[in-house]
């Protein structure tokens, strides 16, 4: 690239947002929000349910069916201090499945709130069915976060059901709110699956049966993806410059026919940054398998920079192709793998042709990400919104956008 991307500058893309632009509850129905549609440079709006009207025939749509967890533990020591745990990724069994389908102890990577008071005894709390006690346990610390385990006396139920039965909804600090009865079935999108994500993917949540039968109707193809959302989403970037930010690693999963069917040359539009870092991901990993940069005993990990530093003008049914190859050779029916992919202005997109988001944080990685979607564009299509009453973030009005 002919810029140095770590060299943007976070102050270009800080924008006013008023408090009473953000979305602190949903709407009563999912599809009645609003919907910008940003397509051959022209902006309009629309009511979400809509959306068919300006997809084609043919089209795939690729959606991101992760699952929130309950993450956040609320324990109380003896003293009475407050101890939060907020489950962030697995750690043993590492395998999300293997972990949450565990019946007696598990181990996580966490962050702990209050942790000062914490002085390293064990935690407990009795659970809604009365009888049943998780413990939690730091075995590790580290500057930022904990490795807790977690242990019940209660083999009949899994990990995942202790989490249902013990955690709280982990809404973003900015809605700045406890999480309420109808956070559980409206921070969730109605197509979620597999259970690992810590923050929703929120351009799913405008979706209901209707609009995806709608969609089929017209001709429009659904394909899915997992991709496990990290608390990382919401670290606000605090240097001066791009470079100077880490981005989180997340977790995904795509399976085999997903790949045979993207791999058409269709248009592709993905719904949310998580679909779209996840199909551009693949692209990268497809270029490491064909350099020989990954192989099946070490899990692939795609690195924040590696995109920037490995310029290819390459089209994506070479590296689907190679992704293929990898997998027949090394008989899997599905991939998985580690990304901290950083899309940014400068950054060419190779799988998606579409996007469908919300309204993102000022100065955040994912508006980053529309910037470097949209262009220059991005700030007309944000002061639209603004000047048109859209509702921000999570809970937010939708966009379509198609440059």
């Amino acid at each position: 690239m002919k810029n140095d991307p770590k060299n943007i500058r976070i102050k270009d893309y800080i924008y006013d947002l008023p408090g009473e632009k953000i979305a602190r509850y949903p709407l009563a129905e999912r599809d009645s929000s609003r919907l910008l549609v940003y397509r051959a440079g022209k902006i309009s709006h629309d009511i979400f349910r809509n959306i068919n009207s300006y997809l084609k025939r043919g089209d795939i749509m690729v959606y991101n069916q992760t699952r929130v967890i309950r993450a956040r533990l609320l324990f109380r020591k003896q003293s009475g201090a407050a101890i939060e745990i907020f489950c962030l990724e697995p750690r043993e069994p590492s395998s999300y499945e293997k972990n949450f389908s565990a019946r007696n102890r598990v181990i996580w990577n966490c962050l702990a709130g209050n942790r000062k008071k914490w002085k390293g005894e064990k935690l407990e709390m009795t659970l809604s069915d009365g009888k049943t006690i998780l413990y939690a346990e730091e075995i590790e610390r580290n500057s930022k976060d904990s490795v807790i385990r977690f242990s019940w006396d209660n083999e009949q139920l899994c990990f995942s059901e202790i989490l249902k039965m013990a955690g709280h909804v982990p809404l973003p600090p900015y809605l700045n709110r406890e999480d309420e009865a109808i956070d559980s079935t409206r921070y969730q999108t109605i197509y979620s699956r597999d259970y690992g994500s810590v923050a929703a993917p929120t351009a799913g949540l405008h979706f209901t049966d209707s609009v995806i039968s709608d969609l089929g109707d017209r001709g429009v193809k659904k394909e899915t993806v997992t991709l496990h959302v990290g608390a990382g989403t919401f670290i606000p970037v605090k240097t001066e410059t791009i470079g100077g930010h880490s981005m989180h690693r997340e977790h995904f999963r795509v399976e085999r026919s997903m790949i045979e069917n993207i791999i058409s040359g269709r248009r592709i539009i993905a719904v949310g940054t998580t679909s779209l870092r996840t199909l551009e991901s693949l692209y990268w990993i497809g270029h490491m398998i064909s350099k020989g940069e990954a192989c099946p005993e070490q899990e692939i990990y795609l690195g924040q920079w590696y995109p920037y530093d490995n310029e290819t003008s390459a089209g994506p049914e070479i590296y689907l192709k190679a992704i293929l190859d990898y997998m027949d050779k090394n008989n899997l029916d599905h991939l998985e793998a580690l990304t901290g992919i950083i899309i940014v202005p400068g950054y060419r997109m190779r799988m998606a042709d579409g996007l469908v988001t919300n309204y993102h944080m000022p100065g955040s990685t994912l508006l980053l990400l529309v910037a470097a979607f949209t262009g220059d564009r991005w700030r007309d299509i944000y002061e639209y919104a603004l000047d048109n009453d859209f509702r921000f973030l999570s809970y937010g009005d939708s966009s379509l956008l198609l440059p």
